[in-house]
């Protein structure tokens, strides 16, 4: 027999929660949470990554003869869970909905139990890409919530549960806006080579070389921030783990662009085209910040067998 899970600390978040005392705490202050959204929250941790059932709650909770509106009752729990978490099922970063079927935990779980033994239970590739997903079918917990220890690979980046909550529609709108923004950088610069040919020229020794780089990058450019704009637009799913693939790619291609305000030098003077760069290099940073909040669908994750 393995160790009882009621024994267990969970760690998510901000958020521990003791299944021995029944207490929830955030930053090390208990945080009020009754007693059957505390057993479903347990049921979620027990199980991080794993389709928790709808029927597996009610058989757990609700035994045959208890007389209750379960559906009500299992809605109005799951909400009161979100509250508690400040979490949406809109926009989930802790509790993901399985229409008819039931709910997900997508956070990583860091598990104590008695013997002071630590693990770390990694299935947020289905909510965070940044971080690295264990192989297939490698570790993963069985849908009973038995099974080996995943490593959590850790990010210097923000992960998904740490980003702040906002609504949907502003971080899509948001991150559309930024999109357009670096496509007419583009298209305008194209458009106007001739001038920033005479302003290279005036500024920097080997023109050419600046020109070119110019060319290539909003070549490689126009097609990304199309590729974006239409994967928002349409709310297609896996936006959230292409982001990050492209990431290593639009990273530096903003940072370069961060620069185009130097073109403007003679009409906004150095002051201002400094002020403008130091607000560009942070909007990659801002770009994914946008789609870990919302902007960009998470894939549909597909089971063998569903």
């Amino acid at each position: 027999m393995g160790e009882s899970p009621q024994k267990k600390l969970y760690r998510f978040g901000v958020f521990e929660a003791d299944g021995q005392t029944g207490e929830l705490r955030k930053q090390g202050r208990r945080v009020p949470l009754p007693g059957q959204p505390f057993d479903i929250l347990i049921m979620l941790l027990q199980q991080p990554g794993e389709l928790v059932a709808r029927n597996q709650i009610r058989e757990r909770l609700w035994p045959d003869g208890t007389f209750v509106d379960f559906d009500h009752s299992l809605n109005t729990a799951v909400n009161k869970i979100r509250d508690v978490l400040g979490d949406s099922a809109s926009s989930p970063r802790f509790i993901e909905t399985l229409a008819r079927r039931g709910y997900r935990f997508i956070a990583t779980v860091q598990v104590e139990g008695e013997s002071a033994d630590i693990t770390i239970q990694d299935f947020t590739r289905y909510q965070d890409p940044d971080l690295t997903a264990p192989p297939k079918n490698a570790g993963l917990p069985s849908e009973q919530g038995a099974g080996p220890v995943v490593a959590a690979t850790k990010t210097f980046l923000t992960a998904a549960h740490e980003v702040p909550q906002a609504p949907r529609s502003i971080v899509r709108t948001l991150f559309l806006l930024l999109q357009i923004m670096y496509l007419c950088f583009y298209l305008i610069s194209l458009a106007r080579l001739h001038v920033i040919q005479e302003i290279m020229a005036a500024t920097v020794s080997r023109p050419v070389w600046a020109i070119v780089g110019l060319v290539v990058t909003a070549i490689v450019g126009i097609p990304i921030r199309l590729y974006l704009i239409s994967t928002v637009s349409f709310n297609a799913p896996g936006l959230r783990e292409k982001f990050q693939q492209l990431f290593p790619v639009i990273f530096p291609l903003d940072e370069v662009w961060a620069l185009a305000p130097f073109l403007l030098v003679p009409q906004i003077g150095y002051g201002l085209a400094l002020g403008l760069i130091a607000i560009l290099l942070y909007v990659p940073f801002a770009e994914r910040s946008l789609v870990l909040m919302g902007a960009g669908a998470p894939a549909r994750v597909v089971r063998a067998g569903s």
